[in-house]
C-alpha cells in the first residue's frame, strides 16, 4: 500500500519554526519528485515547495520562497520541511503529495500567539 505519513506539526508562536517530516512506504520514493502542499480551512489547496528526485533542485512560491526548505533522504524514505518566521496565515494543515500517486493525511500547523 503507497503512503505517505505525516508528522511534526502543532502551535507555534508567529515567528516561531517548526519542521515537519514525512515517510513514505509502498513505493520506490526515489523515482518520483514530490510536493508538499497545504490547506486552510475555506481556502484552496496551495504548493508549498517541490523537490526533484534526487533533490538537487526545488521550486517556492512566493509565499513560502526564504522561509521554507524541502529536502529529502532517499536511503530513509523520508522528505522535510523547515519552516521559518512562521506566520498566522501559515495555519493549515501540511501534507505530502506525489501527483496521481499518493498524498498523505497531513498534519496540523497552527501559528498563533
Amino acid at each position: 500500500q503507497m503512503q505517505f505519513v505525516e508528522s511534526g506539526g502543532g502551535l507555534v508562536q508567529p515567528g516561531g519554526s517548526l519542521t515537519l517530516s514525512c515517510v513514505a512506504s509502498g513505493f520506490t520514493f526515489s523515482d518520483y519528485a514530490m510536493n508538499w502542499y497545504r490547506q486552510a480551512p475555506g481556502k484552496e489547496r496551495e504548493l508549498v515547495a517541490n523537490i526533484t528526485r534526487a533533490g538537487d533542485n526545488t521550486i517556492y512560491p512566493a509565499s513560502t520562497h526564504g522561509r521554507f526548505t524541502i529536502s529529502r533522504d532517499n536511503v530513509k524514505n523520508m522528505a522535510y520541511l523547515s519552516m521559518r518566521n512562521l506566520k498566522p496565515e501559515d495555519t493549515a494543515v501540511y501534507y505530502c503529495d506525489i501527483p496521481q500517486l499518493v498524498r498523505g493525511r497531513g498534519t496540523q500547523v497552527t501559528v498563533s500567539s
